[in-house]
């Protein structure tokens, strides 16, 4: 067993390859043979994304503050809020992020395949992330 204690990690700068705006992670765990999973808590400051990404074997988010925004490519982009689980399928190409006016955050879980558990593609433009209101829900 290993406890890790909260404030024991840095927190951490979103990267500008992965994220547009101002995200914080904060890192939970990091897999360790043979775990192949990894979790961060990801915050995401109003009107904050990931660019357009996806995982070989899914990814899940627990929506844990405030509101944010999701899509999957080809679709409307749809509303999360606090208390939200969200499932993405092996291989979904989508993005996540803050709503325009609002901060979210949300713990990230994915597993890893060969060692990846992630896939980066382009930036969403800000075009794109404003182009649509997400569905109320």
């Amino acid at each position: 067993m290993h406890i890790l204690r909260n404030g024991s990690l840095p927190s951490l700068q979103g990267p500008d390859h992965w994220f547009s705006g101002r995200v914080r992670i904060d890192g939970l765990y990091q897999p360790e043979a043979p775990a192949c999973f990894s979790s961060a808590t990801v915050t995401f400051e109003p009107a904050a994304r990931t660019a357009w990404h996806s995982h070989p074997l899914g990814q899940m988010l627990i929506v844990v503050a405030g509101c944010g925004q999701i899509q999957r490519k080809g679709e409307a982009i749809e509303a999360i809020r606090a208390g939200d689980l969200v499932w993405i399928a092996p291989g979904e190409i989508h993005w996540h992020g803050a709503a325009p006016l609002t901060a979210m955050s949300h713990i990230a879980i994915q597993e890893y395949q060969d060692g990846t558990a992630v896939s980066w593609f382009e930036q969403v433009s800000e075009a794109h992330y404003l182009e649509s209101q997400p569905a109320a829900g």
